[in-house]
């Protein structure tokens, strides 16, 4: 479980195919108090790491990781918003994250505001695909909330914070990210396919 509060940026630099599996090396900040085993936030996605050092950690993607996020897009130099996993007894700051990618977004539209961003993202209509307005959305893992929100896009608002400490400042229009919709609203929307 996450809370969608970006702690680190990482970089990736390696990466490698084995069979229909991803391997990706990031150096980060964080990568030292690592171990393997333990859960890792890159960009929403939650995966497991398998090797680490004082620099840089590994982690494995499968082919249904690949087939729903946008990893398979990830190249050597990528910087990839990094989250390690909630504690118990801290703070929920963003809302509540599973690190469970639904699927991918585009970018549509990026406006600089004077002092902040706006960016609005589109995405396959799909039941359970959900925004509400003032709802939360996660974006590469970042919890923010969504507004002007319609069946297949909606909007977010950046600071200058969050634009210059996540990979928010490199996304543009054109460019694919990952996104996970609120665990609530998908559970709403199970229960009323049943109906």
């Amino acid at each position: 479980m996450f809370t969608g509060i970006i702690e680190a940026l990482g970089t990736i630099t390696s990466i490698e195919k084995e069979a229909s599996n991803i391997h990706f090396t990031i150096e980060s900040p964080i990568s030292g108090e690592l171990k393997i085993d333990q859960s890792i936030a890159h960009n929403g996605v939650c995966l497991t790491v398998v090797a680490c050092n004082d620099a840089s950690h590994t982690v494995t993607a499968i082919q249904e990781t690949l087939d729903k996020s946008n990893l398979g897009n990830w190249e050597v130099g990528n910087r990839i918003n990094l989250e390690r996993c909630l504690r118990v007894n801290d703070r929920l700051d963003g809302h509540m994250v599973q690190g469970h990618v639904d699927t991918v977004a585009r970018c549509i539209s990026k406006e600089d505001q004077n002092g902040s961003w706006l960016f609005t993202f589109q995405y396959e209509e799909k039941p359970g695909f959900l925004t509400v307005e003032k709802g939360s959305i996660t974006i590469n893992g970042t919890s923010l909330t969504a507004f002007n929100s319609q069946d297949d896009q909606f909007s977010v608002a950046i600071i200058p914070y969050t634009y210059e400490h996540t990979n928010f400042h490199q996304i543009e229009v054109g460019t694919h990210v990952n996104l996970e919709f609120d665990i609530l609203g998908k559970y709403v929307a199970k229960l009323l396919e049943k109906k």
